[in-house]
C-alpha cells in the first residue's frame, strides 16, 4: 500500500527511506477513516474536509493532506515548493502534509502510484450501462486475472484516483468506470488512469443540461478513445448501433473492436430472448463462429452489456469456454433488483437513477413479464433541451409495456400526454406532484398479481415509494 515515503517523493522529488510508514486506506470522509489511513481534506459545496481533520485522526488516520491552515494545531510537514526542507523533517504521527491543492496532490499521487504498479487498464464510459458494463467486465476478467475496479460511483476526478491508490503488486487489470459532466473531464481521468482499452456504451441525453447538447456529450466522451495509445497497444471497443459512438471510429488511433446488434460489427448478438426475471439468452457471432450465451442479467438491453464485456475479455485473451461459463454463473449486484411484497406483488427496483434510454429499457423488461404491469415513474432530470422529447419517448412505448402508469413530478406530465396520444387509457394514469403525496395513495393501488417497476432520477426520492410499498403492501 501507499506510504508516507511515496507521497513525499512524489510531491517533492526527495527520497527519504526512513519514512516508510504504510497507509491502510486513503479516504476523503473522516467517518471512513480507520487505523493507519490517509485522510485527504477536500473543500466541498457544503462542507470542507479541513474542518474534519481532528475527526479523521480520532478515527485512526495517521496523516492528512491539507492545503490551508487549520484552527487546531497539528504537527505539520509543509511539502509546498519553496517551503519543504528535507533537513527539518519531524515525523510525529498523526501528521498533516500541507500541499498547494489537495485535489491536485491526490491526482498526482495516484498517477505516480499507478506508474509504480502498472496494470492493463480498461476505461468505460457512456450515457447508460456504465456500471453494469464495468461490473460484468470485471467479473469476466476475474476468471483469469487479479482485478481492481472502482466501487459504486467512484467514477470522477476524486473517486478514480482514490481507486488507483488501492492498486497492489498482485493486481493485473484495472476496470474503471469514467463519468462525464463537462468537456475535458474524461481527458483528465485518462491522464490519471492511462487506459489502454476504452469502452463506449452509448451516447444519450443525460447531463445535456450541463453539457449543452448530445453532440457535446459525444465529443466529451470521445476524449476516452482520443486518449488511447495507437494500435496495437490501444483498443477502442465501440457500439456500432449508436451513430455517435460509430462516429468515434475516426477520433482514435487505437484498434477498433466493434460490437452491435443491428449494424455489422466484429462481435454481433442475435436471437436475443428475455427470460423475464431469469435473465436473457442470445447468440454471439465472432470470426465466423456462433456461441450460445445465457446470462442472469435482466432485459434484452443487457445484450449490449454482454457484448462490451465479451469484447474486452477476447482482447485480453480469454477463451470462449471461460467467457460462456462466467456469463452464465455471474449474478451481479447491480442497481436493478427485484423482490416480493407481502401480498405477492413483485417489485422491480430500478430507482437509483433514470434517463430516457434506461427507462425505455426497463419498461420493455416490464412488458415481457406476466401479471398486471404497473410502472411508477418519476421525473428524469438534467436532460436540458431534450427534457420534453425524452419524457415523451417514454410515454410513447407505455401502451405496449404497461397496464397502469403512476407518474410523479411536473416533467412526467409529458409521459402522460404522449401515452394518451398513442391510445393509452387516461383512467389508467395517475399523477402526483411529489413522492410524499404519491406514497399516501400508491400502497392501496398495488394488487397481489402486480409486477411493479419503480424508476426516476435520484432527486425524486423514489426510495420513499419503495419503503412505503415494502412496509404497507
Amino acid at each position: 500500500m501507499l506510504s508516507l515515503r511515496d507521497i513525499i517523493f512524489t510531491l517533492t522529488d526527495c527520497e527519504i527511506s526512513s519514512l516508510d510508514v504504510q497507509f491502510s486506506h486513503a479516504v476523503i470522509d473522516s467517518r471512513q477513516a480507520v487505523k493507519d489511513s490517509l485522510f485527504i481534506a477536500l473543500p466541498g459545496d457544503r462542507v470542507d474536509g479541513h474542518d474534519y481533520v481532528r475527526a479523521a485522526f480520532d478515527n485512526g488516520a495517521i496523516a492528512a493532506l491539507i492545503h490551508q491552515p487549520l484552527t487546531e494545531k497539528f504537527n505539520t510537514l509543509d511539502l509546498r515548493s519553496g517551503h519543504f526542507d528535507k533537513e527539518k523533517i519531524d515525523i510525529e504521527l498523526p501528521i498533516c502534509l500541507r500541499v498547494e491543492d489537495t485535489l491536485t496532490a491526490l491526482q498526482t499521487i495516484a498517477i505516480q502510484w499507478r506508474q509504480k504498479n502498472p496494470v492493463k487498464t480498461i476505461g468505460i464510459t457512456g450515457s447508460v450501462g456504465k456500471t453494469s458494463t464495468k461490473e460484468l467486465t470485471a467479473s469476466l476478467l476475474a476468471s483469469r486475472f487479479k482485478v481492481l475496479k472502482n466501487p459504486g460511483n467512484r467514477n470522477n476526478e476524486i473517486g478514480l484516483p482514490l481507486t488507483l491508490l488501492e492498486l497492489e503488486p498482485h493486481h493485473e487489470c484495472a476496470v474503471l468506470e469514467m463519468g462525464f459532466y463537462v468537456p475535458g473531464e474524461i481527458r483528465t481521468l485518462c491522464e490519471i488512469a492511462n487506459p489502454q482499452i476504452g469502452v463506449l456504451t452509448n451516447i444519450g441525453t443525460v447531463h445535456a443540461e450541463r453539457a449543452g447538447s448530445q453532440e457535446q456529450i459525444a465529443r466529451g466522451k470521445a476524449e476516452l478513445v482520443e486518449s488511447l495509445p495507437s494500435a496495437p497497444q490501444g483498443v477502442a471497443v465501440l457500439n456500432m448501433d449508436d451513430p455517435w459512438v460509430r462516429w468515434m471510429s475516426n477520433r482514435t488511433n487505437a484498434k477498433i473492436f466493434s460490437y452491435g446488434i443491428e449494424q455489422p460489427a466484429d462481435l454481433v448478438a442475435s436471437n436475443i430472448k428475455s427470460l423475464g426475471l431469469e435473465g436473457i439468452t442470445c447468440q454471439i457471432k465472432f470470426q465466423g463462429e456462433k456461441h450460445h450465451i445465457h446470462s442472469p442479467l435482466l432485459g434484452e438491453f443487457s445484450a449490449y452489456t454482454i457484448l462490451c464485456a465479451t469484447a474486452v475479455a477476447l482482447t485480453l485473451g480469454l477463451s470462449w469456454d471461460e467467457i460462456i461459463h462466467t456469463l452464465a454463473s455471474t449474478r451481479l449486484d447491480l442497481r436493478m433488483r427485484h423482490f416480493s411484497l407481502k401480498n405477492g406483488a413483485i417489485v422491480l427496483d430500478d430507482s437509483y437513477n433514470a434517463s430516457p434510454v434506461s427507462t425505455r429499457a426497463a419498461l420493455k423488461l416490464l412488458g415481457g413479464l406476466s401479471g398486471r404491469r404497473v410502472a411508477i415513474l418519476g421525473d428524469m432530470l438534467e436532460l436540458g433541451p431534450y427534457e420534453k422529447s425524452g419524457h415523451e419517448s417514454v410515454g410513447e412505448i407505455a401502451i405496449n409495456t404497461t397496464d397502469v402508469l403512476i407518474l410523479i413530478g411536473e416533467r412526467s406530465k409529458n409521459i402522460a400526454d404522449a401515452a394518451i396520444r398513442t391510445g393509452f387509457p387516461s383512467e389508467a394514469i395517475h399523477w402526483f406532484p411529489n413522492t410524499n403525496q404519491a406514497t399516501q395513495e400508491i400502497v392501496d393501488m398495488i394488487q397481489g398479481n402486480d409486477v411493479v417497476l419503480v424508476k426516476g432520477s435520484n432527486v425524486m426520492r423514489m426510495d420513499r415509494v419503495l419503503k412505503a410499498l415494502e412496509e404497507g403492501v
